[in-house]
């Protein structure tokens, strides 16, 4: 095996990978803060918290081509070594994200107004993430600008710089989260507001470290960028590839959104500790994607920095590395799951029927790695390489794949019994020794909507994986 490649995909992939483990950490330490408040029903808080994070994935995804459209172009401005043109990309995503955040704050009020109408959450979930909302939605400026440092740091090969951004953020959201919503000491803290607020503080401690590592580290790359520079920039004809690269990534956030959203929408309309348990669920599932999107994060450096270098030998090398990598965590994480669902449950809410109700759905952790693994990693290389249309067909197909096995499951198992774990003397694990058929339970649904998520894992897995012979000589 290549040793040094395997070396620059670890140099890359580990750091990534430790800041990536305080991610769901703080959408835990959020449930859980929401979960122990004193005097609160821990069902509608964990619900207000995941209808108000909701609002935001609904915000933010929209723009995560800032991010992700970012990263591939300069990956391979760094490979074909143009440093104007990394000036280029870096100001351009600067400029766009701060005129996206002013159209946001301008129009907080209305869009919180139309996304609530969508949903069917209880009045009291409702006011509480309308609070969340408005505390947190101050962040945009800083939560936008990040998108762009972030890509622009994956490009630049340059995990550590990425890597203690995300550990700053995350470390202080969780610490202002706890003491602001959770209280100390004899203070009972703000509750939601306090977790929101966390949220906003922490975002701007991020967007100050970064502009620290731009003077101090890529001073030199940046020098002599004026605004003429600027300005031709954002010219029409620099703007067009740029456009048409962001509009298959900005269609590939809708139907991610549609995924993410419709699940969250869909679990409003199960009932407050259905609601909860779902947010529940998620937070676990998504544990393992944030170790795997390190090695796609090295992905998309190693293969946009190769197809800019026109090393095709080493671009199809990377992507063989790096799926060997992604599919030995994969392995890790059906033990991990297998044995620490039930004790993560407890740490997350001390309410004992929620932790009941969430148990029901702990096997659906053991698939997350053997089906989500391909598709997260898939995602890193085909951004490296900028492949926006491959990229938007397979959330189209996913998106498709998810509301057709929905509507499909609840037309064929309307009255279908539910899964329901059937304890035995001295089982611990997380999955139970048998699964037996129970009455029809409020639990099924959420059973049938996990069960359109993972559709929508396989279909992207499987497009991406047959489109690949399409781009595998991108770096000749």
């Amino acid at each position: 095996m290549n040793r040094s490649l395997n070396r620059e995909i670890l140099r890359l992939a580990i750091p990534s990978i430790l800041a990536n483990i305080t991610v769901p950490l703080v959408g835990m330490v959020d449930t859980a803060v929401a979960g122990h408040l004193a005097g609160a029903d821990a069902a509608v808080a964990i619900g207000s918290i995941s209808v108000g994070s909701m609002l935001f994935s609904l915000l933010y995804w929209n723009f995560s081509f800032l991010r992700s459209g970012t990263g591939g172009l300069t990956a391979q401005a760094y490979g074909a070594r143009d440093d104007r043109v990394l000036a280029k990309i870096f100001w351009r995503g600067m400029v766009l994200s701060g005129a996206i955040a002013l159209v946001i704050l301008l129009l907080q009020w209305p869009f919180l107004k139309l996304a609530l109408l969508c949903t069917q959450a209880s009045p009291e979930v409702e006011a509480l993430a309308s609070q969340y909302f408005f505390i947190r939605v101050w962040a945009a400026p800083a939560t936008l600008s990040l998108m762009a440092f972030s890509g622009w740091f994956v490009g630049m090969q340059d995990s550590m710089s990425s890597m203690w951004k995300d550990l700053i953020v995350n470390g202080v959201n969780i610490v202002a989260s706890i003491l602001l919503g959770g209280g100390f000491g004899s203070w009972p803290g703000l509750g939601i507001a306090g977790i929101a607020l966390g949220t906003v503080i922490a975002q701007y401690c991020g967007l100050l470290f970064c502009m620290v590592v731009m003077l101090v580290k890529y001073r030199s790359r940046l020098r002599g960028f004026g605004r003429d520079d600027l300005r031709e920039a954002l010219s029409r004809s620099e703007m067009r590839p740029f456009v048409r690269l962001n509009a298959d990534l900005f269609v590939r956030s809708l139907c991610m959104l549609g995924i993410y959203i419709g699940y969250t929408l869909l679990a409003t309309t199960m009932g407050d500790m259905m609601l909860a348990c779902s947010q529940v669920m998620m937070q676990l599932l998504m544990l393992f994607s944030y170790f795997t999107d390190g090695f796609a994060y090295a992905g998309e450096a190693l293969v946009g920095r190769f197809i800019g270098a026109r090393d095709n030998a080493m671009m199809r090398q990377s992507v063989r590395y790096v799926f060997l990598w992604s599919m030995s965590i994969s392995v890790l994480f059906i033990g991990l799951y297998w044995v620490g669902g039930v004790p993560v449950l407890r740490l997350l809410t001390s309410d004992q029927a929620v932790v009941e109700a969430c148990s029901a759905f702990l096997p659906w952790l053991i698939l997350m790695p053997p089906v989500g693994c391909a598709a997260f990693t898939w995602d890193g290389v085909y951004l490296g390489a900028t492949a926006s249309r491959q990229i938007r067909n397979s959330l189209i197909w996913a998106l498709l794949a998810f509301v057709l096995t929905w509507f499909a499951l609840n037309w064929l198992l309307p009255d279908a019994p539910a899964l329901t774990p059937v304890a035995e003397p001295g089982v611990t694990s997380a999955v139970p020794s048998a699964l037996a058929p129970a009455a029809a339970s409020p639990a099924l649904p959420l059973h049938l909507m996990l069960a359109a998520y993972f559709a929508h894992l396989a279909a992207r897995t499987i497009y991406l994986s047959l489109r690949w012979k399409d781009l595998r000589n991108l770096g000749a």
